[in-house]
């Protein structure tokens, strides 16, 4: 067998590799970003150096920069999908150092930023939305987007800080309102909780028989940020109001947690609600207890305008 170092001077020695050496050579000598890395580094690189480093140039240029070719992160056309190369000095050699292209930043910080958002049965329509999608075309949205915005930029740990309770027709856009509240408190780094409150009832029936109630109850308790959508949708027993739902505002009422709600009912049908229990009986005084914490949360903002799921 041929060893390899003799075809390789067999090779260099034919006049077709050689103009194809040149070639390339002078493909990669003149590509700008290279030109301007040995300009740059001019006082540092030696001849010799730029010809035993040709390959790695090549491995350079052959990819893209700054994702100029690249039309997204999964069409990433490198060698390492979301990396791009870098040109550094090591040594007497040209060496690639790779680091995430700006799809790949871009991309890991949403994935970031999703994982502060959880939520319980939200539509992931809700979860994407942002204050620059939500319309404003009623004085009361652009009063709720308002106050919403006034919360986000205030927002802090330390801070006694009230939420907002929503309320409105089916369709005028509270749901989604809460969806752009908890992704901007996401860039903020701030961890929030969405929960559609009739499936987390339904769920917190079955939760008796698996004995996984309490773990759920606290993950809800104690969100940093809480957010129960579609509250008076549900079909509400005393031990549900009593025992779920004032378990969560009393806990959240004294260690300050700001807590938001959507509701179709203002503050008074939602008290005539949550007054009549799954068997019709009437319980006053109990439904008020809820409301008092209610109240002692949130600020009531009214949202009208068209059915926007019409």
């Amino acid at each position: 067998m041929e060893k390899i170092n003799d075809t390789l001077r067999k090779l260099a020695g034919s006049g077709d590799f050689k103009k194809r050496y040149e070639t390339m050579k002078n493909e990669i000598l003149n590509h700008p970003d290279v030109r301007h890395f040995i300009d740059m580094n001019r006082n540092q690189i030696s001849r010799s150096m730029i010809e035993g480093s040709l390959m790695k140039l090549y491995e350079y240029i052959s990819q893209s920069k700054e994702c100029r070719q690249c039309p997204s992160l999964d069409h990433c056309k490198n060698m390492m999908q979301g990396f791009e190369p870098n040109l550094v000095l090591r040594g007497n050699t040209i060496d690639i150092d790779y680091h995430r292209c700006p799809n790949k930043v871009m991309y890991d910080e949403r994935k970031k930023t999703e994982t502060l958002i959880q939520s319980i049965y939200v539509p992931k329509d809700i979860l994407k939305a942002s204050f620059s999608s939500l319309g404003l075309d009623s004085p009361s949205r652009l009063k709720a987007v308002r106050m919403a915005k006034e919360f986000v930029e205030n927002y802090a740990p330390e801070n006694e800080q009230k939420g907002l309770y929503l309320y409105g027709k089916f369709g005028v856009g509270k749901s989604y309102l809460l969806g752009a509240i908890a992704n901007e408190l996401a860039e903020n780094k701030v961890s929030s909780l969405i929960v559609y409150v009739p499936e987390f009832f339904r769920e917190v029936k079955q939760s008796l028989q698996d004995q996984s109630l309490n773990s759920k109850l606290e993950a809800v308790k104690k969100a940093p940020v809480l957010m129960l959508d579609d509250i008076g949708a549900e079909t509400m027993s005393s031990w549900g109001r009593d025992e779920i739902l004032g378990t969560i505002l009393q806990f959240r009422m004294l260690e300050n947690l700001p807590t938001f709600f959507t509701s179709n009912f203002d503050y008074d049908g939602l008290t005539h609600h949550l007054t009549y229990s799954q068997r019709g009986e009437e319980e006053k005084l109990k439904a008020a207890r809820i409301m008092e914490r209610i109240k002692y949360l949130t600020q009531p903002v009214l949202i009208d305008g068209n059915n926007r799921r019409q």
